[in-house]
């Protein structure tokens, strides 16, 4: 097993910014996150954001902007929601994997939307 990277396009609603990027698949991660320059290309004053603080896998604790709202898109799928600002590379959690309905292969290294529903994404809401 290796780490899978999906390429997925990144829309900011307001103002109407679309970028592709490559992003770094991480189901054991839970939010959006984007790079700085990420932000700001997608239109975003990282400054002006709101804060959220966050734990990172050391155990740290960290406040970062989160920006939005964002559309991610991936095939032919796509969800809304926000991002938050860090690292240096797009990173997938699983949030906006569950939104899309899609699924992860370790083995193969690669994300698929989700065979049970291959048309419209479902979601559990129980």
């Amino acid at each position: 097993m290796g780490i899978t990277y999906a390429e997925i396009a990144l829309e900011s609603i307001f103002p109407k910014r679309r970028l592709e990027v490559k992003a770094l698949v991480d189901s054991g991660s839970v939010f959006l996150t984007v790079p700085q320059h990420i932000a700001v290309q997608l239109g975003f004053d990282t400054e002006e954001a709101g804060t959220r603080e966050i734990i990172l896998a050391d155990g740290s604790r960290k406040a970062v902007p989160m920006i939005g709202p964002l559309r991610v898109h991936f095939a032919d799928r796509y969800c809304d929601l926000s991002a938050l600002v860090l690292g240096d590379e797009p990173l997938l959690g699983a949030v906006p994997m569950e939104m899309m309905d899609l699924v992860l292969h370790p083995s193969s290294q690669t994300l698929t939307v989700n065979p049970a529903s291959p048309y419209v994404p479902v979601a559990l809401a129980k």
